[in-house]
């Protein structure tokens, strides 16, 4: 069978698409059904070569543009992405496996929300002005040069704009590397840009493994990196990228909390427990997966969340009903199926799911576990899949020591009707992205990143625009100027 989603070639460099066989083939999956519905190539050194000195050399003549020219520019992008939302969900869908349902409203949409807003601030970028008696200080906000992204394959063309909206309204040129697993929505977004008017070279798109993104992140073209990613990978890029004294935002994963009281309204944190854990199949780097809920409404948490995880819709992800989609790729249902098993092992009582579905494809039921316990693997590490963890707990005091107890810093929750608890606890918190009865919530408008090992910088609102820039300081001495001799 031909499928609609074979590109023009692997990697988009220089407003163009290109082609290198020479490359290791890489094969595109539906997790949907495990066929193969592209293949691509991974970039050689020539393939990206040939992207950093196109980013290099056409990032000069972007920065000498007006904010307001490269705002006009990212703007008319996000407009184009809108008028295309169906076909972009679609290819995201073939993409990654999540169900329309999801795609068309979470993930291209997202994206053009990120071009819009950096469009919309590019215009507004500016330094200061230092009064120091007759003398003066002016700041300029200057882009870094070449950015580098790395991408995860959860929201592929979601952190295709993520990053580069930002990038590019400062004035940079971005080279972005998709995940191999899902490389096929970014080169849409770079196809786009060009559209929408993007001088050639300022966005390009190379695949390939991670040999791909080590090269790129230690080149010594490259001023910026920005990865999505786990906290093991981001530990390597860090690294490497300080060897060069590079920038980084590094997005990484985490194991976040998610404490309802007794006094929560009960559906309410059903349903953030179900944002937090099964949207896109668990597989969302701030998921809220150790889920502390008060002993006094326990049971009739476990039994309201499974009831309604009854009602998920499992099917073909094409089908706009469709709620619940497959896993991204074999190995990642393996690696969830093993901590599934262990969850069991360890002695949590497996409340509802925990197997692999009889059909084509890659497909775990919604697993929900409880009387989980603080020290099981299950409730420590990163599981990246549809996987519940369920925790008790007595008092404020407690839930908040337990909570704060993990190497990771992304995301955390608490579902109350008492405002004051609220504040109280979204304050003691020792994550980055905080959410207060709700879960998952996130707009371009508001930053988004983590503490502790969960990541270093912030991704959208302004405070992206300090991770995309620097500031270059003039003094001005208006008289004399005297010296010792």
């Amino acid at each position: 069978m031909t499928y609609p989603t074979q590109p023009k070639a692997s990697h988009f460099i220089n407003g163009t698409y290109v082609e290198d066989d020479a490359g290791a083939p890489i094969d595109v999956i539906y997790p949907a059904t495990g066929e193969v519905i592209a293949k691509i190539h991974s970039a050689t050194r020539a393939i990206i070569g040939q992207a950093l000195d196109a980013a290099r050399a056409a990032q000069v003549e972007w920065a000498k543009m007006t904010g307001t020219e490269r705002g006009r520019i990212l703007r008319r992008a996000a407009d184009i992405m809108r008028e295309r939302n169906h076909d972009l969900s679609v290819l995201e869908t073939w993409d990654t496996g999540k169900p329309y349902q999801e795609t068309s409203v979470a993930d291209a949409t997202s994206g053009a929300d990120a071009l819009e807003y950096f469009g919309g601030m590019a215009a507004t970028l500016a330094g200061q002005h230092i009064q120091l008696g007759e003398d003066w200080v002016y700041t300029v906000r200057e882009p870094l040069g070449v950015c580098v992204g790395i991408g995860a394959w959860n929201y592929p063309t979601q952190i295709a704009c993520w990053k580069g909206a930002p990038a590019l309204a400062c004035g940079n040129a971005m080279v972005f590397k998709p995940s191999e697993t899902t490389p096929l929505s970014a080169l849409k977004v770079a196809e786009i840009l060009v559209e929408a008017g993007l001088p050639a070279g300022v966005y390009n798109v190379v695949q390939g493994l991670g040999d791909v993104g080590a090269a790129l992140v230690s080149d010594p073209r490259v001023d910026k990196v920005s990865l999505t990613g786990s906290v093991p990978t981001g530990r390597k890029v860090y690294a490497s990228a300080a060897a060069g004294m590079k920038h980084v935002t590094m997005e990484l994963g985490g194991k976040s909390p998610m404490v309802i009281f007794d006094d929560a309204d009960l559906d309410n944190a059903v349903s953030g427990a179900i944002l937090g854990n099964f949207y896109s199949s668990g597989q969302v780097c701030s998921n809220g997966t150790r889920v502390f809920v008060q002993k006094g409404i326990r049971e009739a948490f476990l039994a309201r969340l499974t009831e309604r995880l009854g009602k998920a819709v499992i099917g073909d992800p094409m089908d706009p009903d469709t709620s619940f989609g497959p896993m991204v790729s074999a190995r990642q249902t393996e690696i969830v199926e093993g901590y599934i098993a262990k969850g069991v092992e360890e002695g949590a009582r497996l409340v509802t799911g925990g197997k692999r579905l009889e059909r084509e494809g890659f497909w775990l039921e919604p697993t929900v576990f409880a009387d989980v316990t603080d020290d099981m693997t299950i409730a420590r590490e990163e599981i990246f899949g549809p996987v519940m963890a369920v925790l008790d707990f007595e008092d404020e005091t407690e839930v908040m020591a337990r909570a704060n107890d993990t190497e990771f810093g992304l995301a955390a929750g608490v579902f109350t009707r008492d405002l004051a608890r609220a504040h109280r606890v979204a304050a003691g918190f020792e994550a980055g992205t905080c959410y207060i009865n709700t879960y998952n919530d996130a707009p371009v408008e508001a930053p988004f990143g983590g503490a502790k090992q969960s990541g270093v910088g912030r991704e959208n609102s302004a405070a992206a625009i300090e991770h995309y820039s620097q500031l270059k300081s003039v003094y001005v001495r208006m008289g004399d100027l005297e010296a010792p001799f």
